[in-house]
């Protein structure tokens, strides 16, 4: 934030106290925050709290995380090397910080262990398993992300849904999707196909549930659920297909004993700066 000087000469401390962000800090909240070393100017110096602020002043300070469930569940390392790690990331936990969830993330938790360059190659939704690609270096990053961003990578999944024998062939499913702002659900709409799947029922379990594998030639917002459930076979425990779990969705806490039963089984491409053939297969089962 930059403090600006107002129609009185107030000091540092007092200036903060005015930014809408700081409401309910006090003066001995600031001078704590500055002794802790969490307020700095541009230079990284923590700023003195009783200096009067005669010109604008760029400041800069830690705000609390806020409180978050640990997610209980370990993110196995599939390979790492000087370019690339890749992880399975578990049920619950989020690609990257977002809203509410910060420090309980896959990319914070590879950052505390290599470093602040780790960067996501692309993301999984947050109650999604399986495969999931960093770059290590930042000058490699564009070229592992276009791959994704030209359709150059051959992703397949796996879900748990009540069988059906009709979809024991492979089934493609194409339609528009679109999200709102604000929205929990993605849509179905008219207009140009920008949503494509196949989908196929490959195994059936002794409690009537399926094992379906799911091969996405797009990546729309909650593509495969959406298109699972149109097909008459909703993803065991999907919370929001098709119809929204209002219990779940309110909860202030995950059930982590009930987690979507949707993995990003595999990924597959060619590397972009040495033409080897890569890929890479989750651990995890349904």
């Amino acid at each position: 934030m930059v403090l600006r000087v107002g129609e009185e000469n107030l000091t540092v401390a007092h200036t903060l106290l005015r930014a809408p962000v700081l409401a309910g800090w006090s003066i001995d909240d600031v001078r704590r925050r500055v002794e802790a070393g969490e307020i700095v100017d541009a230079d990284g110096i923590p700023i003195d709290p009783d200096a009067p602020v005669v010109r604008p002043i760029p400041v800069y300070l830690y705000r609390d995380l806020p409180s978050e469930p640990v997610v209980p569940f370990e993110m196995p390392v599939l390979h790492v090397d000087e370019r690339l790690i890749v992880v399975d990331k578990p049920h619950f936990l989020a690609t990257m910080p977002r809203g509410a969830h910060v420090t309980q993330t896959a990319l914070v938790r590879l950052r505390r262990k290599f470093g602040d360059d780790v960067a996501p190659v692309h993301r999984l939704d947050r109650l999604t398993a399986g495969v999931l690609l960093f770059t290590r270096r930042p000058h490699v990053r564009a070229a592992y992300q276009d791959l994704f961003a030209h359709r150059r990578v051959t992703k397949e999944y796996r879900a748990l849904a009540p069988a059906d024998s009709s979809l024991a062939t492979v089934t493609r499913v194409e339609n528009r999707i679109e999200k709102g702002a604000g929205d929990l659900r993605a849509r179905v709409v008219d207009g140009a196909v920008n949503a494509i799947s196949d989908i196929a029922l490959e195994s059936v379990r002794d409690d009537g549930l399926g094992i379906y594998r799911l091969v996405p030639s797009t990546g729309r917002t909650h593509q495969l659920r959406l298109h699972m459930a149109g097909l008459g076979a909703p993803i065991v425990d999907d919370p929001l297909y098709p119809e929204v779990d209002r219990e779940r969705v309110a909860a202030s806490v995950d059930d982590f004993t009930r987690p979507l039963r949707l993995l990003a089984y595999s990924v597959a491409f060619d590397d972009p700066l040495t033409g080897e053939r890569r890929c890479f297969t989750s651990g995890r089962t349904l």
